[in-house]
């Protein structure tokens, strides 16, 4: 059978789901000391439970890092485009979420802010998180993306229906990628990829006058 296109993989996409750490950030990671007294807020209850259910799995939080008793803070930038990409993503009717192996109080709190359906933190092996996620969202594998840049996010990618790459992804990533957006994480790659989707679906245009007719003062007002 000849290899579907890109685009036709896209057509089919309704779940996206992606990496964090260089994808929805460049990749660079800053870690401070908390100031002294300050009590460090607790990870959501849900990502509590996710880090408590994958303490073996090698996942990296802040938590027990540094001198003992000093608590860490982890910042991270993200980028604009990157959050309208995902109400864009909403308002198509794609579900939204991130599988990463790092474990921060940061994405936990930038995923609420973006109303993601699924958030998986601590997580090893993306392809068993990936295949259980694309279960519960009762959708076929094929029926879903995954966003990496590095090595870790292969097995994902490689159970995807559409695997996605961003510039600033490492060449094996690349090489086995079905797209490769045209800007790097952290600077846009993540709304590069919606965009791709939703053109391919030929969403595009009417997604993007419903964005902005959502917040458009209303007429004869």
């Amino acid at each position: 059978m000849p290899k579907l296109s890109a685009q036709a993989r896209a057509r089919k996409i309704k779940l996206l789901l992606f990496d964090v750490d260089g994808v929805l950030t460049d990749g660079k990671l800053f870690i401070f000391p908390a100031p002294s007294g300050m009590q460090q807020s607790a990870l959501d209850q849900r990502t509590q439970q996710q880090s408590a259910q994958r303490t073996g799995e090698g996942g990296f939080g802040f938590h027990g890092l540094g001198a003992p008793g000093h608590s860490l803070i982890e910042a991270k930038g993200f980028h604009a485009h990157d959050g309208t990409s995902i109400s864009l993503a909403r308002l198509a009717g794609i579900k939204t979420g991130l599988i990463t192996k790092r474990i921060s109080e940061t994405v936990a709190l930038r995923a609420r802010d973006l109303k993601l359906e699924y958030v998986r933190q601590g997580v090893s092996d993306k392809r068993t998180c990936f295949e259980e996620v694309v279960r519960e969202a009762g959708i076929k594998p094929e029926e879903a993306a995954f966003v990496g840049d590095d090595i870790i996010d292969l097995p994902a990618m490689r159970a995807a229906g559409l695997a996605i790459a961003v510039k600033n992804a490492r060449a094996e990533v690349k090489q086995e990628a079905h797209y490769v957006t045209s800007n790097a994480g952290g600077d846009g790659a993540l709304r590069d990829a919606v965009e791709f989707i939703l053109k391919a679906q030929g969403k595009w245009k009417k997604i993007v006058e419903a964005y902005i007719g959502e917040r458009s003062p209303e007429k004869g007002s």
